[in-house]
């Protein structure tokens, strides 16, 4: 009897364990959620698995027209669109359209033709602009993704990427404000020279999900379904990603439920009431930034703040003077230069100031 009732348990066990590891992406081949000001962790499977990355591809063609291309610049439409098939926004050849629509229509409507202009029109060439899109995943720490097209159709060239680079992709758009007002628009409309567009946005994830604040999906045969999207409550800005995945939508509600319910944004670090009196340079120390992490309820007993410093640093030349460094279960989770009040620091310092510092140093 005794025997049985450890049997059962054992099972019980090991059901819950699979529920919390794959219930949330059960549907996925690889999904991950990360907390977009941190970059922390908050749930992963199969996170480092190259996958076809189908239109979520047009992520990172957004990001090279913004920073390397002008908005309000105009591009006469030419005919690279009559190659492209699958999603589009319909552009004519000699149509005339600015690259804020054309971003719009990118993002919106999943444009392939779209793409294809941008990629034309930004950068010197469309195979330059290949290269910046490549050049910029490496910049962001996107190292197990390949860009070969803006598109993302995978049938003569191929983007790989993981859930992982992805997130940090998604986690760099969040820090432009540009991007999260496009792909959180649902409905836009623009006029070209030709004609006009009315535009619904193809992220149901919008208005199935009340916290949503961006997102772009994708689908091909060979890729599956894909979704990045990002979400934000009670100032806690998470991003999602899950590739290869038959629910998409489901499996982004349950993991942005799971993070908001079980993660809080928390303050480590204020910057405002930092304080900290140094006997080495006998001065007050400060950080000019605060910081947030988000953590488990029963974590916060965990985090531990490190003083670390730096000696004979010439106050002349610099007054930074040591390190902020927070640990998390004894796993360093940041690092932040401390410096000294200006105030404190003696330009000219005098024969027995002198006398003193040599001997602090020997004791």
């Amino acid at each position: 009897m005794f025997l049985k009732k450890v049997f059962l348990l054992l099972i019980l066990f090991v059901l819950i364990s699979f529920d919390f590891t794959y219930a949330l992406c059960s549907s996925s081949h690889s999904c991950i959620l990360i907390d977009n000001e941190s970059a922390r962790i908050l749930y992963s499977k199969n996170i480092n698995s190259k996958q076809l990355i189908a239109s979520t591809t047009k992520l990172m063609t957004f990001l090279i027209a913004y920073e390397n291309g002008n908005l309000d610049d105009y591009y006469i439409v030419s005919e690279e669109v009559l190659k492209m098939y699958g999603t589009s926004i319909y552009l004519s050849i000699g149509e005339k359209v600015s690259l804020r629509d054309l971003l719009y229509g990118l993002i919106l409507r999943s444009g392939n033709d779209a793409s294809v202009v941008i990629a034309n029109n930004v950068g010197k060439s469309y195979d330059h602009f290949i290269e910046l899109m490549n050049k910029k995943a490496k910049e962001i720490g996107m190292r197990n993704t390949i860009f070969k097209n803006p598109h993302g159709l995978d049938e003569e060239s191929e983007n790989y990427s993981t859930s992982y680079d992805m997130a940090l992709l998604s986690r760099y758009l969040h820090k432009i404000p540009f991007y999260l007002e496009v792909s959180s628009t649902k409905h836009y409309m623009m006029k070209s020279d030709l004609k006009t567009y009315d535009w619904y946005n193809r992220n149901k994830l919008l208005s199935l999900y009340k916290n949503t604040i961006s997102g772009k999906n994708g689908y091909t045969p060979r890729a599956g379904k894909t979704l990045v999207s990002g979400a934000m409550k009670n100032n806690l800005s998470l991003s999602a990603v899950s590739l290869d995945d038959g629910d998409i939508y489901n499996t982004h509600i349950k993991l942005y439920d799971y993070g908001f319910n079980t993660f809080s944004r928390y303050m480590v670090v204020n910057k405002d009431e930092f304080f900290y009196e140094d006997k080495y340079y006998g001065g007050r120390l400060y950080v000019e930034e605060s910081f947030y992490y988000p953590v488990k309820e029963n974590e916060v007993d965990k985090l531990n703040i490190l003083v670390q410093i730096i000696k004979d640093v010439d106050l002349n030349v610099s007054n930074k003077v040591g390190n902020l460094i927070v640990y998390l279960d004894n796993e360093e989770i940041y690092r932040e230069d401390l410096f000294i009040e200006k105030e404190e620091v003696k330009k000219d310092k005098g024969f027995f100031d002198k006398i003193l510092d040599f001997f602090r140093k020997i004791f």
